[in-house]
This record gives structure tokens, C-alpha cells and sequence, in this order.
């Protein structure tokens, strides 16, 4: 089955993000959260990778603006989630961790 877009934020379960990576300055990805009133555990990370672009300002300088994660989770479903380093307007500030896409074939 095809990749289905979803573009929805994540509800991370408190306690649960990955305090080694945040004490690198990294985002602490979290092994528990909730969508659509489901919870969902990681069971491992597939993939990382992190997404920069110009400072909207013109100074010139490069700024992280995502940190991507392609994960699976204890039921088989694989998903793509994201992390804003800078909340989007529009949203309560604190809507950093996005659902990106889900592909609802099972991962060995």
C-alpha cells in the first residue's frame, strides 16, 4: 500500500523523549505518543536525517529548521514524523512534533 500523506501534529506522552539525544541539543524523539486518540510506541528508528534553509531575515546564514524521523512502531506500522525547531504560526506554540506520512505496510 502507498504512503498516505497525513500532515497531522503528535501528542508525545510526557517522560518518554530521548534525553540522550537532547543533551546533544538535538530534539528527543519520543518512544511513546498519541494520535487520533491512539498511542503508539517506537519499537526502532529506520532512518534520521535534518532539513536547513536561509535565514528568512537576509543575513545569508543556514538555520536547522527540521529533524526527521522514519520509524517503526511495536504494531508494524511504519511512519515518517518530524520535529519544528521553530512552532508555526497559526498553531499553540507548542505544536513542535508532526505525523508526516504512515505506510500501512508492515515493517520486518
Amino acid at each position: 500500500m502507498p504512503d498516505e500523506f497525513i500532515g497531522e501534529p503528535i501528542d508525545p506522552v510526557k517522560g518518554t523523549f530521548d534525553t540522550r539525544a537532547m543533551s546533544r541539543g538535538e530534539p528527543g524523539l519520543p518512544r511513546r505518543f498519541r494520535w487520533r486518540g491512539q498511542e503508539y510506541t517506537v519499537a526502532r528508528v529506520l532512518e534520521t536525517w535534518k532539513e536547513s534553509g536561509p535565514c528568512r531575515h537576509g543575513s545569508g546564514e543556514l538555520y536547522l529548521r527540521k529533524h526527521w524521523y522514519r520509524l517503526a512502531t511495536e504494531d508494524g506500522v511504519e511512519m515518517t514524523v518530524y520535529f519544528e525547531r521553530r512552532a508555526r504560526s497559526g498553531h499553540e506554540r507548542t505544536t513542535r512534533w508532526w505525523l508526516y506520512v504512515v505506510s500501512r505496510a508492515e515493517v520486518t
